[in-house]
């Protein structure tokens, strides 16, 4: 409610033993503004108006924008954690105005690491295209045809692996019977294992962690993690959910490990992660830095598609 200026009048003639109907009528002012100001003052015993609590409206201001833009010319890798607190403002906030005021975009994709995960079984998946027989119609029910059969539940191990342009995280096992909860995850994978590589491997400089959102990748506790050790993650405003095609991990590596020990059968879940060890140590630099420039060429035709489907 817009504040009246005829507060001190009407405290002033309340005071004095008047009702609001002769307040009105000697002020010349609607009742309801009387009675609201009268109430107030039996409330609070004066009439004085109430200042709101509260933050602003909006921090998204010119000032605001221009300050966000000189820190990022000055230094474009620096975190937005980092400068959301250094301006008092939330970090969604510094996010809207670098990605829908400022227009920027993320320029170095050398300097992200792309993670995920993939069961690898011990008895891998036959390929059929491998497996045709060429037979006459009338053979096609006989006991010449050769089926291949996998066992229904072979034994399995849950796999974590990220890279960037210019190395590969150590490979993160996770026991079938382990449930990757935020606890699990945050403690394995995050702290054991990625944060001392990205300690040694990016020597204090700028990078970026991208991961997709399962629940405990996302957990109010993981973010916590996340923000403190990790503050230049994308986050869910930031990396869009269900897109296999603009990952690494994704679209090429797991690919080729699976390729490099395609078609062999493992005795053991130790005997699968010696040989998945082995083929991810000759992963070469030539090939990562390949893999992830050609994530640009994707990203723009994702932008151009409007984020619908493109080949």
């Amino acid at each position: 409610m817009k504040s009246s200026p005829h507060r001190p009048s009407i405290e002033l003639l309340f005071k004095r033993g008047l009702g609001s109907a002769e307040i009105a009528r000697r002020l010349q002012i609607s009742s309801s503004t009387v009675r609201n100001v009268v109430a107030a003052i039996k409330k609070r015993g004066d009439a004085s108006e109430v200042k709101k609590s509260g933050r602003p409206r909006s921090v998204n201001t010119r000032n605001t924008r221009a300050i966000i833009k000189k820190r990022i010319i000055r230094n474009d890798g620096l975190s937005l954690n980092r400068m959301a607190s250094q301006l008092g403002i939330a970090r969604s906030t510094v996010q809207s105005i670098v990605k829908n005021d400022l227009k920027l975009k993320m320029r170095r994709v050398s300097d992200v690491i792309w993670t995920d995960e993939k069961i690898f079984t011990i008895e891998p998946l036959p390929n059929r295209q491998n497996q045709r027989q060429l037979l006459s119609k009338d053979d096609s029910m006989s006991p010449k045809r050769r089926l291949a059969h996998n066992r229904l539940f072979p034994k399995s191990v849950m796999v974590w692996a990220g890279i960037t342009a210019t190395g590969k995280t150590p490979l993160v096992f996770i026991e079938r019977n382990v449930k990757i909860n935020s606890e699990v995850y945050q403690k394995i994978v995050l702290m054991d294992n990625l944060l001392p590589w990205v300690t040694q491997h990016f020597a204090g400089g700028p990078f970026i962690l991208q991961q997709d959102w399962a629940p405990s990748h996302g957990s109010r506790s993981t973010l916590a993690v996340l923000e403190a050790h990790f503050p230049g993650f994308l986050d869910k405003n930031l990396w869009p959910a269900s897109s296999p095609d603009l990952n690494p991990m994704d679209f090429s590596v797991w690919g080729m490990l699976e390729g490099k020990i395609a078609g062999k059968v493992f005795a053991t879940v130790d005997d699968l992660k010696a040989a998945l060890e082995v083929a991810w140590a000759s992963i070469d630099d030539g090939y990562l830095r390949r893999t992830v420039n050609s994530v640009k060429k994707r990203l723009r035709a994702c932008v151009k598609a409007r984020g619908s489907n493109f080949e």
